[in-house]
């Protein structure tokens, strides 16, 4: 069974979800893309020993990983969620992925230490983390950078993809009402300006090295772990 719904990371009522396989239409619509950015950037090769780690913050639906892990099939990809009513979703996607390299997810709140959650520091090769920053409150997006300081390796990567303001100016007119409505659900909400990003960023030792425009208004961010 298939749910459907077009709000992105977080269903409207989370009481009418029961763990069933979700389908975002806008995640169908931007893996692809992303993907396309992500095989820019993970450098790993088949012949490696050692698999690195893909973690993945404010999973959704589970689509993404699904979409992308038979694309890298030597890196272990781990979805986490705050949302329990998603895991079930995410499972649903991890367990169907034929390279077998997703891991079960993990119910995580960003705003805690990744150690809470059995994370170690300096282990994570790739973070990775769509569509939360400007759907939740900043203090997520700075428990984001916080726990990539942290738990990054050195010269490692952080990916954040969404819309974004740049210097405090929104651009189209669809990420201007987008934004208006974000707020009027949740006044905690809204696009984050890259300059804002840039200095928490350097606030935790990590450096804006690429920004890459994407399909529908929204950019890739390439974050590295100084």
């Amino acid at each position: 069974m298939s749910r459907v719904s077009d709000v992105g990371t977080f269903p409207k009522d989370n009481n009418s979800y029961h763990g069933e396989k979700l389908i975002y239409p806008a995640a169908n619509r931007n893996k692809e893309p992303i993907l396309q950015v992500l095989k820019r950037f993970i450098l790993h090769q088949e012949e490696d020993e050692e698999s690195h780690l893909f973690l993945e913050i404010a999973s959704g639906s589970g689509q993404h990983l699904a979409h992308f892990a038979p694309n890298f099939p030597r890196v272990q990809f781990q979805p986490t969620e705050i949302d329990e009513s998603l895991l079930g979703s995410i499972t649903y996607y991890a367990d169907s992925c034929e390279t077998k390299n997703i891991l079960p997810p993990k119910q995580v709140d960003i705003c805690n230490k990744l150690s809470n959650y059995g994370f170690i520091e300096n282990s994570v090769d790739y973070l990775y983390c769509a569509n939360m920053i400007h759907i939740s409150p900043f203090k997520c997006t700075v428990g984001l950078f916080e726990n990539a300081q942290a738990y990054l390796k050195s010269d490692a990567l952080m990916i954040t993809y969404g819309p974004y303001s740049k210097e405090r100016v929104i651009t189209p007119q669809s990420n201007i009402d987008f934004d208006a409505s974000l707020r009027a659900r949740d006044p905690s909400w809204g696009l984050r300006d890259i300059n804002d990003l840039v200095k928490l960023g350097e606030e935790n030792n990590l450096i804006l090295i690429d920004t890459i425009d994407m399909p529908a208004n929204n950019k890739i961010l390439i974050w590295k772990k100084c």
